[in-house]
């Protein structure tokens, strides 16, 4: 697939903004990030790492474009637990498929990464709130 091609399909899920894949890639993964995607391209066997890294991206920019959802991540401790538990569970999978590619090892090193950033951020936030008392329920 040329990167022309590969710039206009989405691959990653939920993103109904103007931004591309690539855009999003950028702010999550960095530029080396996005360099081992478009390497790793052309050695897809089945997809499904690559299938599961766009679906842990797809969600953590879905709760931080959305106010509403991620409101819904804050009032709820469980649901927020739950998401992080998902997130990890599919970078532990494309872990595990890896077969000991480094290059493939490295993204999912930097996509974990990522999650714990996302993570930080809502217990960060969800702290601000209960401070001021802007939580519902299941608050941290």
């Amino acid at each position: 697939m040329n990167t022309d091609v590969a710039l206009r399909i989405r691959e990653i899920p939920y993103n109904y903004t103007f931004f591309s894949d690539r855009e999003i890639i950028l702010r999550f993964l960095g530029q080396e990030g996005w360099r081992s995607i478009e390497q790793l391209r052309g050695q897809r066997r089945t997809g499904r790492s690559a299938r599961m890294l766009f679906e842990v991206l797809g969600d953590m920019w879905v709760i931080s474009r959305n106010p509403f959802i991620q409101d819904d991540m804050l009032a709820d401790r469980k649901r927020r637990e739950a998401l992080l538990g998902a997130l990890y569970h599919r970078l532990d999978q494309i872990r595990a498929r890896a077969n000991g590619n480094q290059q493939a090892l490295q993204l999912e090193m930097q996509a974990r990464q990522a999650v714990e950033r996302f993570a930080e951020g809502l217990q960060q936030q969800a702290a601000l709130r209960k401070q001021h008392g802007k939580m519902g329920r299941g608050a941290p």
